[in-house]
């Protein structure tokens, strides 16, 4: 009985899972089912979704080509356009070309005729007056013979008498004019040089360059001066070979000094040096190749100032080797003097005395700026550089009044132009002009600030300052500490000790300056 009962249980139990089973299986169908109708609505919905986005790209690329081909359907409008005005202005530009070329074809056929018409008038005019004057001859003739019979004198006697009377008439009243105007001269000859050479002076300032026979170059540091000086003075010896310049290296720190007497020597050995410290690569065959290249360099610096300044001075034609010697002056110097800067002084002091006196001052500018120029030749023969200079201009084909101008503004030769003497006088002024030759910028500038801490060691000494190229002290005092009386005595005292213990030329104007404010506030 048990047995039955459990097999039933057994039996429901089963039938229990299968049903569980099947019916399981029925909601699982039916949820699968669920799922595949809304997976299907949703790619329907997509679907749609994509064909509208589609249709709305579509119809903005649609209009976006619409608006491309109206954008170049309004520039090639334009285009066309610009082209129908371009092609109407020029065919207004013909049309007056044409108007004007017949106006001008109908004014010289009318001219034309009224030359010929005039030529015809003066063949008429021309056989009149020949007539009339035949008829005067006789006249003319007549008379003479009249004359001859009245006076009992030929033409020839008659002739002789009058123009000795007036000889000795003319003669009388020129020496009279002669001896005014010798009178005149002497009176204002002398004051109107000196105003035409004092105006001439101030009207032309240049800057001097003072040169010398050493360059100095400046290092960062030590270090670049040991790659410069190279493995057992090999650069330094390669350089010297190249440049021909001494090159002094000694304990004066960041500092190396060029030594020679040739300017053009000096730059290329300085611009060598420039090159190759900012390069790094320092050894002897890089210098041999920077020492070619520096070299092209400067000859085409050299010919671009002489170009320069022919431009500046306004004068034109000069010959290009001229030009390049031109630019060689600005590395060579007369007693320290800059030659280029001394010679376009000479140039300007030149055209303002020859304008002042009415002479050419396109040749006179020219004689000044080139009256130097034999000190600057490659070979430099062993001829005075007036000479050289004068021979140089000729060979070149300058004018025989710069040539004679050039050659004697040292007396080399006689003076036959009237430029000669005014190159000569300007050459002079130029040249002792105090501060323009003979005195270093250094030393200038040294003497210059040891008289202002010579003036400020007095008591009661506020500022001092040197004007006036050293010419004139300014000594501002305090108020407080030095009277007006006091004030005179220390103006004395300065100048005697400049006297006294400083080179200075000309006279030092020692001027004293005491001022006293009072100031209130109105609140």
């Amino acid at each position: 009985m048990e047995s039955d009962t459990l097999i039933m249980l057994v039996i429901e139990g089963i039938v229990a899972i299968l049903v569980g089973f099947l019916i399981s299986r029925y909601v699982l169908n039916k949820t699968m089912r669920t799922k595949e109708l809304l997976a299907e609505e949703k790619a329907k919905a997509i679907i749609k979704d994509a064909e509208a986005d589609a249709e709305v790209l579509k119809k903005n690329k649609i209009l976006e080509a619409k608006e491309k081909f109206l954008q170049l359907k309004t520039e090639h409008e334009k285009v066309i356009s610009e082209k129908d005005r371009n092609i109407s202005s020029a065919e207004n530009r013909i049309k007056q070309k044409e108007s004007s070329l017949a106006q001008k074809i109908e004014q010289t056929t009318r001219k034309h005729q009224e030359y010929e018409t005039l030529q015809a008038n003066l063949q008429n005019q021309m056989q009149i007056l020949d007539a009339k004057k035949e008829e005067l001859s006789k006249m003319h003739q007549r008379q003479v013979e009249q004359l001859e019979k009245i006076s009992g004198l030929s033409v020839d006697q008659a002739k002789g008498q009058l123009v000795e009377a007036l000889k000795a008439e003319a003669k009388t009243e020129a020496l009279s004019y002669i001896k005014d105007i010798m009178e005149e001269a002497k009176l204002t000859a002398n004051k109107e040089a000196k105003r035409i050479v004092i105006q001439t002076i101030q009207r032309v300032a240049t800057e001097h360059a003072i040169e010398n026979a050493v360059t100095v170059f400046n290092i960062e540091n030590d270090e670049v001066k040991g790659r410069i000086i190279g493995r057992e003075g090999r650069n330094i010896r390669a350089l010297e070979a190249a440049t021909g310049v001494e090159i002094i290296v000694d304990d004066t720190p960041e500092t190396i000094i060029l030594s020679g007497f040739d300017p053009v020597r000096r730059e290329m050995a300085r611009l060598e040096l420039h090159q190759l410290v900012s390069d790094g690569r320092i050894h002897p065959s890089r210098i041999e190749e920077v020492v070619g290249k520096v070299k092209r360099q400067l000859e085409d610096e050299i010919i671009e100032v002489g170009k320069r300044t022919t431009i500046d001075l306004g004068i034109h034609g000069l010959s290009p080797e001229l030009i390049r010697m031109v630019g060689r002056m600005k590395y060579r110097s007369s007693y320290g003097q800059n030659l280029l800067q001394h010679s376009r002084e000479v140039a300007n002091l030149c055209s303002i005395m020859a304008a002042e006196l009415g002479l050419n001052v396109k040749l006179a500018k020219r004689a000044g700026l080139l009256h130097d120029i034999g000190k600057v030749p490659d070979d430099e023969p062993e001829l005075p550089h007036a000479i050289l200079g004068m021979k140089l201009a000729e060979k070149f084909k300058e004018n025989p009044e710069v040539c004679n101008a050039i050659g004697a503004h040292h007396d080399e030769i006689e003076m036959t132009s009237i430029l000669s003497p005014i190159v000569q006088v300007c050459d002079a002024i130029s040249g002792a002009r105090p501060g323009a030759r003979r005195e270093v910028v250094a030393s200038y500038i040294k003497r210059l600030k040891d008289m202002e801490a010579m003036a400020l060691g007095y008591p009661g000494v506020e500022k001092t300052f040197a004007i006036q190229a050293g010419r004139e002290l300014r000594v501002i005092v305090q108020s407080e500490k030095i009277s007006d009386k006091q004030a005179e005595v220390l103006s004395f005292d300065i100048a005697n000790k400049i006297q006294t213990e400083m080179t200075y030329p000309g006279q030092v104007k020692v001027t004293v300056i005491r001022e006293t404010r009072a100031v209130n506030y109105a609140k």
